[in-house]
């Protein structure tokens, strides 16, 4: 993950540009929200997204079923 000078602690959700080895914080946030089901993510936690979509996933499972064609 990568912070820039304006991240720190917050709550609620975060803004990210995912890229594909990691994400940069663009507005601080505790979570940010699966575009697959809508669940909220701890940054903690996010391990799953679509750096062409720029969308975040709960889970492999859910990432496999988004982006399918």
């Amino acid at each position: 993950m990568l912070m820039n000078k304006n991240s720190g602690p917050a709550s609620g959700e975060a803004k990210l540009q995912y890229g594909p080895n990691g994400f940069r914080v663009l507005r601080a946030g505790q979570h940010v929200f699966c575009a697959a089901s809508g669940t909220p993510i701890a940054l903690e936690e996010l391990r799953y997204w679509s750096v062409e979509y720029q969308e975040a996933y709960a889970s492999a499972e859910l990432a496999t079923e988004r982006l399918k064609p």
